[in-house]
């Protein structure tokens, strides 16, 4: 299979006239940005022609509304990555800032789908809007069914009467439900970053620990398996322990971080090494304990009951 082709502009694909293209903001690439990929491909296989994914940069929330824009559940190249994992021939990043914004639904539709990338079929979820008009579907069917092009909706995707969603999926990792955004996503929710050096404490209670700067949205505070990968030449898969919170017992407030033991490992330093953390269950809140004996005493029961859990499989 050939490797995805990345544009990062819409001026930049002309090569893909005549593809069938599904567009969204795709946070977080769950079932139901699966099921607009899906169809994208259904359609270009069809005419023999490109399936694609516009996806535009910044999210338009961080610009239209950067106060309350809710936190990415994946970062762009992550974000790529698993359009690559659809079988997608192609993806186009539209940068967006205010100019852009100001695009009406006919020039997005003229200007970018038609003049530019030469689309012959397009793919959209059921809520979608375009321009700064926000004009919904059917809207949109009229402008592009009078420029030759096919308009496709894909209705709400659900599981067990819940709609699948990006905010919904935002919401359980508030709650730390990560097994719950894990049906969601069909997969893994997921971090990753490079690894700072700690003040070693880990280390001195006899479990050694990365913490990470983290890219993607990091669940609420808590204790957490996991599974990590490990960057390198060739990447390296362990099971682990994860603190997401700010260390009370050993330090006064601070930013919400994450901190991850890996077990069985003995390797080298991990200090700026890249790790992604994929996250299976939650075990306890993060808490502030009496003295260092019981934090000890606490990791030691997190890594015991995480091998159990690693025992089971993973939910999705």
């Amino acid at each position: 299979m050939a490797a995805m082709q990345v544009f990062r502009t819409i001026t930049e694909a002309r090569a893909l006239r005549g593809c069938a293209v599904a567009i969204g903001n795709f946070d977080g690439v769950h079932l139901g940005h699966r099921r607009l990929f899906a169809l994208a491909l259904e359609l270009a296989a069809a005419r023999d022609a490109p399936a694609v994914a516009l996806t535009f940069d910044p999210h338009p929330a961080r610009i239209l509304k950067p106060a309350p824009a809710p936190p990415l559940l994946t970062p762009l190249g992550r974000k790529l990555e698993l359009f690559a994992s659809q079988g997608l021939d192609a993806a186009v990043v539209q940068p967006f800032d205010a100019v852009y914004a100001q695009s009406s639904a006919a020039e997005f539709v003229e200007r970018d789908l038609l003049a530019r990338l030469g689309a012959a079929e397009v793919v959209v979820g059921w809520d979608f809007t375009a321009g700064h008009e926000r004009a919904r579907v059917e809207s949109l069917r009229t402008l592009l069914s009078a420029r030759g092009m096919a308009l496709h909706v894909v209705d709400p995707v659900t599981i067990d009467g819940l709609t699948v969603s990006s905010t919904k999926i935002r919401e359980f990792l508030l709650e730390g439900n990560v097994e719950a955004a894990a049906q969601l996503l069909a997969r893994l929710h997921d971090v990753e970053g490079e690894t700072e050096r700690g003040a070693g404490r880990g280390r001195g209670l006899g479990f050694p620990t990365a913490n990470l700067r983290t890219e993607g949205m990091l669940p609420a505070s808590g204790v957490y398996v996991v599974r990590a990968l490990l960057y390198g030449a060739v990447p390296q898969p362990h099971d682990g322990v994860c603190n997401v919170g700010v260390k009370p017992t050993v330090q006064e407030g601070g930013p919400l971080g994450a901190e991850v033991h890996l077990l069985d490992f003995d390797g080298r330093d991990l200090h700026g090494a890249r790790l992604r953390l994929s996250f299976l269950r939650r075990l306890r809140d993060e808490r502030r304990f009496a003295s260092l004996d019981a934090l000890r005493a606490q990791i030691a029961e997190d890594v015991r009951l995480a091998r159990e859990v690693m025992r089971q499989g993973s939910p999705v």
